[in-house]
């Protein structure tokens, strides 16, 4: 009945592992990319009144057309650049953006690379096109991660449509620069590569105001398609809703495409979303601040740890910790779930590599990260005795 390229797809490891005590109170959940803050009362309430207003109509396919001014405005504001509201698409979730922007760009007969490690249901977005793809793997150093455009030039092939870049990166926290940034496009537009840029993560940086994007290296024909997100600057990550950017003059077939996917993201969250941008920034400056201070404990409790290799996130709100001499991140992470009752992702579902990794996000409390962290380095201790034959430890 299903396709190869559906019926191959397998459940990622972060859901594998949180779904087997998912809503659990005993447990302490890591696992997810949010945070333990509700979104802030003033969006909640915009969509309320949305709500009472009637906005529950079908809408454009692109999204309201105010949203997409909001939006433009939000990143001249950020950026000083003109992005015309005829190339900002709402269709819905960021993810919905990039299965979006796989199927745009690539066929049974393409190929694709993605920079790794990465969010794992980039893969299974790819896959589903049919294409083949390979994996670039930054390079971790002990004051961070890095790409080598050298490397990532030689497994470049003649049927290379798209490459995937994420930055700030989930789960490493690497952040690109503008020069690489300038690099890369020149790299990709003389090989006719489209470059899928996931800038979900571009307000949570610590070292200044926003990240590099790559709409500020690209012109508006250049072939770059930009995705992000209301999730994790405004803390709405149930509301399901992101926009990308693409070429100018796709018009209709974004709006064709966005009908075929989702018909429109539901009109009072794009209310609600609109509140959001012109509202936002002191919520901006809240949830950094929380970011910054998680970052700070997990360094002190994990950063100079015997048995654990971590390098300082330089955006987003993960750790990505490798366990030294670690073979089964699952059955790590399987077994700190069931001893001590803290959810985390594994490593392996980061892409090739990762398995001797894990990844917690630290966009909690301060007092619920230390507690979580304090059985996190507790469970890795116990658990190094016995990675001669992965065993996990008992009670």
């Amino acid at each position: 009945m299903l396709r190869k390229n559906i019926k191959n797809l397998r459940q990622n490891g972060i859901t594998k592992i949180a779904f087997k005590r998912l809503g659990d109170p005993k447990v302490i959940p890591l696992w997810f990319g949010e945070g333990d803050l509700a979104t802030p009362e003033y969006i909640r309430q915009a969509a309320k009144n949305a709500l009472d207003g009637s906005d529950t109509y079908y809408g454009h396919t692109r999204g309201k057309p105010a949203l997409r001014r909001a939006i433009s405005q939000y990143l001249y504001n950020l950026y000083k650049v003109n992005i015309d509201d005829t190339r900002i698409t709402v269709p819905g979730s960021a993810m919905l953006s990039v299965t979006m922007a796989c199927q745009m760009t690539l066929d049974t007969n393409a190929h694709a690379i993605i920079v790794t490690p990465h969010w794992p249901n980039i893969d299974r977005a790819i896959a589903v096109t049919g294409a083949s793809f390979d994996h670039i793997r930054l390079a971790q150093q002990k004051d961070g991660w890095s790409l080598d455009l050298e490397a990532l030039t030689k497994i470049i092939r003649p049927d290379t449509r798209a490459l995937y870049i994420n930055s700030p990166s989930n789960p490493t926290g690497w952040v690109m620069t503008s020069h690489q940034q300038k690099e890369l496009l020149e790299l990709c537009r003389a090989r006719n590569i489209t470059i899928i840029a996931d800038e979900v993560y571009h307000r949570t940086v610590y070292d200044a105001n926003v990240a590099p994007s790559f709409l500020e290296v690209a012109s508006s024909t250049d072939s770059v398609i930009v995705i992000n997100s209301f999730s994790k600057i405004y803390a709405m990550t149930g509301w399901r809703i992101g926009w990308m950017i693409t070429p100018e003059g796709l018009d209709e077939q974004m709006a064709t495409i966005s009908e075929c996917f989702n018909t429109s993201a539901p009109s009072f969250i794009q209310s609600a979303a609109i509140t959001a941008l012109k509202e936002g920034e002191e919520t901006i400056n809240i949830l950094i601040a929380k970011y910054r201070t998680g970052r700070e404990i997990v360094m002190e409790m994990l950063g100079d740890h015997s048995l654990i290799e971590l390098s300082t996130p330089q955006g987003a709100f993960y750790a990505f910790p490798r366990i030294k001499g670690l073979r089964s991140s699952l059955a790590f992470t399987e077994s700190l779930l069931e001893t001590e009752n803290v959810g985390v992702a594994p490593g392996y579902t980061f892409g090739p590599s990762n398995d001797d990794y894990f990844r917690l996000c630290f966009a909690q409390s301060p007092e619920r990260l230390k507690k979580a962290l304090k059985r996190i380095v507790r469970h890795v201790e116990k658990y190094s005795l016995n990675l001669n034959s992965q065993t996990p430890p008992t009670n």
